[in-house]
């Protein structure tokens, strides 16, 4: 019985520093798994495109990109009538002033510059206008956490040096087409809205018309009222 015992003794004190063996191990590595984990993932480089030089404008403009590649492959996001970067998004743009040097980015927040056009309306009688009109997603609107294409549009203006940006359409809503009325120095913008707030724009939201006044530029004011919209729909579904 007594060699019994001691066996049991000499049993129980092996199970013992095995298991406190292995609680220290699982300790010492535990800092170094959280290392690795930790670790954080290394940022994209900032890609400097090619120079935007306008003879209308005394700034040149550097857009703005990154190293990354576009993941979501479904996004059709051109960069402007004249300017393309294969599908890699547009962040910002900087304005630097040809005879001093004088340097400004467009944007002081997170935003993809869907495209950019340089406006000039030439009326009779009166200086021409230029302006610089953007679409820019700005606004998570459905609700994934990124920016991204299927978010709203929204339109903006700016003077040729990049300042004085002003959003000349609503918040929610999407630029589908735009036309200059040069007779009246305004533009005209076809929206479309989230009207059913499903957080999507599709062929169920109601589109509308949007006039700006170049001179005073401002958030346009909407064409179609509800009250036409509804004597429309009592003529044609009564």
């Amino acid at each position: 019985m007594k060699n019994y015992s001691f066996l049991n003794k000499i049993t129980t004190a092996i199970i013992i520093a095995t298991l406190s063996f292995s609680c220290k191990s699982s300790v010492s590595r535990n800092p170094e798994q959280a290392k690795a984990t930790d670790k954080p993932k290394p940022q994209p480089n900032l890609v400097y495109g090619d120079l935007i030089i306008k003879d209308q404008s005394d700034y040149l403009m550097i857009p703005i990109t990154l190293t990354e590649q576009n993941e979501d492959k479904g996004i059709d996001l051109k960069i402007s009538r004249s300017y393309e970067r294969n599908n890699q998004l547009l962040y910002n743009l900087i304005f630097y002033r040809k005879q001093d040097g004088e340097a400004h980015l467009l944007l002081n927040k997170k935003a993809i510059i869907n495209s950019f056009d340089l406006l000039e309306v030439k009326a009779v009688n009166k200086p021409n206008t230029r302006v610089w009109l953007y679409k820019i997603i700005d606004q998570d609107t459905n609700t994934d956490k990124k920016l991204s294409s299927e978010d709203a549009i929204i339109g903006y203006l700016s003077d040729l040096s990049g300042n004085n940006l002003q959003q000349i359409t609503p918040n929610n809503t999407r630029i589908i087409s735009w036309v200059i009325v040069p007779s009246q120095n305004a533009i005209f913008l076809k929206i479309i809205k989230d009207s059913d707030n499903d957080k999507k724009f599709t062929a169920e939201d109601k589109t509308n018309f949007v006039r700006v006044n170049l001179d005073k530029p401002g958030m346009g004011t909407e064409i179609i009222s509800d009250q036409i919209e509804q004597q429309i729909k009592s003529y044609i579904f009564k």
